[in-house]
Protein backbone atom coordinates (compact mmCIF):
# COMPACT_ATOMS: atom_id res chain seq x y z
CA UNK A 1 0.00 0.00 0.00
CA UNK A 2 1.75 3.35 -0.91
CA UNK A 3 0.01 7.03 -0.37
CA UNK A 4 1.35 10.42 -0.98
CA UNK A 5 4.67 8.74 -2.79
CA UNK A 6 7.04 9.70 -5.79
CA UNK A 7 7.61 7.06 -8.31
CA UNK A 8 8.55 3.17 -7.41
CA UNK A 9 10.05 1.20 -9.52
CA UNK A 10 8.55 -1.55 -11.47
CA UNK A 11 10.89 -3.84 -9.63
CA UNK A 12 9.30 -2.73 -6.58
CA UNK A 13 5.74 -2.65 -6.90
CA UNK A 14 5.74 -6.08 -8.77
CA UNK A 15 6.81 -7.71 -5.82
CA UNK A 16 3.82 -8.02 -4.15
CA UNK A 17 1.73 -11.32 -5.24
CA UNK A 18 -1.73 -9.63 -4.94
CA UNK A 19 -0.44 -6.18 -6.65
CA UNK A 20 0.13 -2.70 -4.93
CA UNK A 21 -2.53 -0.35 -4.83
CA UNK A 22 -2.17 3.60 -4.29
CA UNK A 23 -4.75 5.63 -2.57
CA UNK A 24 -5.32 9.17 -4.71
CA UNK A 25 -7.20 11.89 -3.97
CA UNK A 26 -9.47 12.23 -6.25
CA UNK A 27 -11.97 10.11 -8.29
CA UNK A 28 -10.37 8.89 -10.63
CA UNK A 29 -9.44 9.11 -13.77
CA UNK A 30 -10.22 12.77 -13.40
CA UNK A 31 -7.67 14.97 -11.82
CA UNK A 32 -4.57 12.90 -12.11
CA UNK A 33 -1.52 14.39 -10.87
CA UNK A 34 0.55 15.73 -8.07
CA UNK A 35 -2.10 18.09 -6.37
CA UNK A 36 -5.30 17.04 -6.87
CA UNK A 37 -6.83 18.63 -3.63
CA UNK A 38 -5.95 21.94 -4.56
CA UNK A 39 -6.78 21.75 -7.74
CA UNK A 40 -10.29 20.57 -7.38
CA UNK A 41 -10.90 23.51 -4.92
CA UNK A 42 -9.32 25.81 -7.41
CA UNK A 43 -11.67 24.86 -9.91
CA UNK A 44 -14.16 25.52 -7.84
CA UNK A 45 -15.55 21.86 -7.51
CA UNK A 46 -18.33 20.92 -5.12
CA UNK A 47 -17.78 17.24 -4.76
CA UNK A 48 -14.36 14.77 -5.12
CA UNK A 49 -13.12 11.75 -3.60
CA UNK A 50 -11.01 9.19 -2.82
CA UNK A 51 -9.64 6.25 -5.26
CA UNK A 52 -8.04 3.15 -4.24
CA UNK A 53 -6.18 1.52 -7.55
CA UNK A 54 -3.25 -0.67 -8.63
CA UNK A 55 0.23 0.84 -9.29
CA UNK A 56 0.61 0.56 -13.00
CA UNK A 57 3.98 1.93 -15.24
CA UNK A 58 2.09 5.20 -15.81
CA UNK A 59 1.14 7.47 -13.59
CA UNK A 60 -2.66 7.63 -11.45
CA UNK A 61 -3.82 4.80 -14.93
CA UNK A 62 -3.82 1.68 -13.74
CA UNK A 63 -6.80 -0.41 -12.76
CA UNK A 64 -9.60 0.84 -10.30
CA UNK A 65 -10.29 -1.07 -7.20
CA UNK A 66 -13.04 1.43 -5.01
CA UNK A 67 -14.06 4.77 -4.73
CA UNK A 68 -15.96 7.24 -2.29
CA UNK A 69 -17.37 10.74 -3.09
CA UNK A 70 -16.62 13.27 -0.33
CA UNK A 71 -18.58 16.90 -0.35
CA UNK A 72 -16.83 20.02 -0.36
CA UNK A 73 -18.06 22.60 1.53
CA UNK A 74 -17.51 26.18 0.13
CA UNK A 75 -15.48 27.49 2.91
CA UNK A 76 -13.22 24.65 3.20
CA UNK A 77 -9.29 25.08 2.56
CA UNK A 78 -6.82 22.91 0.73
CA UNK A 79 -5.92 21.99 4.70
CA UNK A 80 -9.56 21.66 5.92
CA UNK A 81 -9.91 19.01 2.72
CA UNK A 82 -7.13 17.43 3.27
CA UNK A 83 -7.80 16.35 6.77
CA UNK A 84 -11.47 15.35 6.66
CA UNK A 85 -10.21 12.93 3.70
CA UNK A 86 -7.17 11.88 5.59
CA UNK A 87 -10.02 10.45 7.69
CA UNK A 88 -12.10 8.77 4.65
CA UNK A 89 -8.89 7.89 2.84
CA UNK A 90 -7.64 5.98 5.95
CA UNK A 91 -10.94 3.68 5.94
CA UNK A 92 -10.99 3.16 2.33
CA UNK A 93 -7.31 1.73 2.20
CA UNK A 94 -8.50 -0.65 5.07
CA UNK A 95 -11.96 -1.60 2.46
CA UNK A 96 -9.50 -2.06 -0.21
CA UNK A 97 -7.22 -4.25 1.44
CA UNK A 98 -9.96 -6.71 3.17
CA UNK A 99 -11.61 -6.86 -0.52
CA UNK A 100 -8.75 -8.13 -1.57
CA UNK A 101 -7.82 -10.39 1.12
CA UNK A 102 -11.60 -12.45 0.56
CA UNK A 103 -11.13 -11.88 -3.06
CA UNK A 104 -14.35 -9.99 -3.52
CA UNK A 105 -13.13 -7.04 -4.75
CA UNK A 106 -12.45 -6.86 -8.47
CA UNK A 107 -10.20 -4.09 -10.30
CA UNK A 108 -12.06 -2.48 -13.49
CA UNK A 109 -10.12 -0.20 -16.26
CA UNK A 110 -10.32 3.50 -15.96
CA UNK A 111 -12.22 5.42 -19.02
CA UNK A 112 -10.26 7.83 -20.12
CA UNK A 113 -13.12 10.02 -21.35
CA UNK A 114 -13.66 10.56 -17.72
CA UNK A 115 -10.36 12.57 -17.74
CA UNK A 116 -11.34 15.99 -17.80
CA UNK A 117 -9.05 18.13 -15.91
CA UNK A 118 -4.87 18.08 -14.73
CA UNK A 119 -4.24 18.11 -11.40
CA UNK A 120 0.03 19.30 -12.01
CA UNK A 121 2.16 19.68 -9.25
CA UNK A 122 2.50 24.05 -8.00
CA UNK A 123 5.40 25.80 -8.43
CA UNK A 124 5.72 29.16 -6.05
CA UNK A 125 5.12 31.45 -9.33
CA UNK A 126 2.06 29.60 -10.10
CA UNK A 127 0.55 31.16 -7.12
CA UNK A 128 0.24 35.10 -7.51
CA UNK A 129 -2.73 36.49 -7.58
CA UNK A 130 -4.63 38.09 -10.87
CA UNK A 131 -7.23 40.57 -9.36
CA UNK A 132 -8.70 41.24 -12.80
CA UNK A 133 -10.13 38.08 -12.28
CA UNK A 134 -13.61 37.45 -11.50
CA UNK A 135 -13.97 37.68 -7.26
CA UNK A 136 -15.25 33.79 -6.79
CA UNK A 137 -12.57 32.69 -9.26
CA UNK A 138 -9.67 34.67 -6.68
CA UNK A 139 -12.26 32.72 -3.61
CA UNK A 140 -11.27 29.78 -5.00
CA UNK A 141 -7.99 30.36 -5.68
CA UNK A 142 -6.74 31.83 -2.37
CA UNK A 143 -8.39 28.69 -0.41
CA UNK A 144 -7.42 25.94 -3.28
CA UNK A 145 -3.50 27.05 -1.94
CA UNK A 146 -4.53 27.45 1.56
CA UNK A 147 -2.45 26.71 4.19
CA UNK A 148 0.41 25.62 1.36
CA UNK A 149 1.72 27.07 -0.80
CA UNK A 150 -0.27 29.76 -0.45
CA UNK A 151 -1.57 32.32 -2.97
CA UNK A 152 0.11 35.64 -2.72
CA UNK A 153 0.11 39.17 -4.08
CA UNK A 154 2.29 42.21 -3.40
CA UNK A 155 1.84 45.30 -0.95
CA UNK A 156 4.60 47.69 -2.02
CA UNK A 157 7.60 46.17 -2.31
CA UNK A 158 6.74 43.02 -0.04
CA UNK A 159 4.72 39.67 -0.43
CA UNK A 160 1.26 39.24 1.12
CA UNK A 161 0.04 35.37 1.77
CA UNK A 162 -3.86 35.40 1.50
CA UNK A 163 -4.97 32.16 3.52
CA UNK A 164 -8.75 32.83 3.91
CA UNK A 165 -11.23 34.85 2.19
CA UNK A 166 -14.60 35.71 1.38
CA UNK A 167 -16.91 37.41 -1.32
CA UNK A 168 -18.43 40.03 -1.24
CA UNK A 169 -20.89 42.36 -4.15
CA UNK A 170 -22.65 45.42 -4.01
CA UNK A 171 -19.33 47.67 -3.29
CA UNK A 172 -18.43 50.17 -5.53
CA UNK A 173 -16.55 49.38 -8.32
CA UNK A 174 -12.66 49.70 -8.41
CA UNK A 175 -9.52 48.78 -10.52
CA UNK A 176 -8.78 45.80 -9.62
CA UNK A 177 -6.62 45.12 -6.50
CA UNK A 178 -7.76 48.49 -5.13
CA UNK A 179 -7.71 48.22 -1.06
CA UNK A 180 -10.71 49.25 1.24
CA UNK A 181 -9.78 49.34 4.73
CA UNK A 182 -11.62 50.20 8.01
CA UNK A 183 -9.53 50.01 10.49
CA UNK A 184 -12.65 49.99 13.53
CA UNK A 185 -13.77 47.28 12.21
CA UNK A 186 -10.32 45.74 11.00
CA UNK A 187 -11.28 44.70 7.33
CA UNK A 188 -9.64 44.78 4.32
CA UNK A 189 -11.23 44.50 0.96
CA UNK A 190 -9.64 44.01 -2.35
CA UNK A 191 -11.34 44.54 -5.76
CA UNK A 192 -11.74 42.22 -8.05
CA UNK A 193 -13.65 41.91 -11.37
CA UNK A 194 -17.38 42.41 -10.62
CA UNK A 195 -16.52 41.90 -6.31
CA UNK A 196 -14.54 42.57 -3.64
CA UNK A 197 -12.56 40.15 -1.89
CA UNK A 198 -12.56 40.80 2.19
CA UNK A 199 -8.99 39.63 3.40
CA UNK A 200 -9.60 37.18 6.53
CA UNK A 201 -6.25 35.44 7.49
CA UNK A 202 -2.97 37.07 6.04
CA UNK A 203 0.67 37.03 6.20
CA UNK A 204 2.98 39.88 5.29
CA UNK A 205 7.07 39.10 4.08
CA UNK A 206 8.81 38.36 7.67
CA UNK A 207 5.96 38.51 9.71
CA UNK A 208 3.54 35.25 11.06
CA UNK A 209 -0.27 34.53 9.97
CA UNK A 210 -2.65 36.73 12.04
CA UNK A 211 -6.32 37.69 11.40
CA UNK A 212 -6.97 41.01 9.60
CA UNK A 213 -7.75 43.02 12.51
CA UNK A 214 -4.33 42.04 13.97
CA UNK A 215 -2.51 42.80 11.30
CA UNK A 216 -4.17 46.09 11.32
CA UNK A 217 -3.24 47.03 14.70
CA UNK A 218 0.73 47.31 14.02
CA UNK A 219 0.55 48.11 10.47
CA UNK A 220 1.73 51.39 9.43
CA UNK A 221 2.50 51.38 5.91
CA UNK A 222 -0.17 52.40 2.93
CA UNK A 223 -2.61 50.20 2.14
CA UNK A 224 -4.10 51.33 -1.58
CA UNK A 225 -3.12 48.86 -3.95
CA UNK A 226 -2.20 45.11 -4.31
CA UNK A 227 -0.31 44.00 -7.41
Amino acid sequence: VVVAFRMLPEMVWSIPKVGTFNLHASLLPDYRGAAPINWVLINGEEKTGLTTFFIDKAIDTGNLLLKREVDIPFEWTAGDLHDHMMVVGSELVLDTVKGLENQRLKATPQDDSLFLHHAPKIFKYDCRIHWDQHVEKVYHFVRGLSPYPAAFTTLGDQNLKIFKGSIHYGLEDATPGTLKVSQEEGNIWAACHEGWLELKEIQLQGKKRMATKDFLRGFRGELDQLT
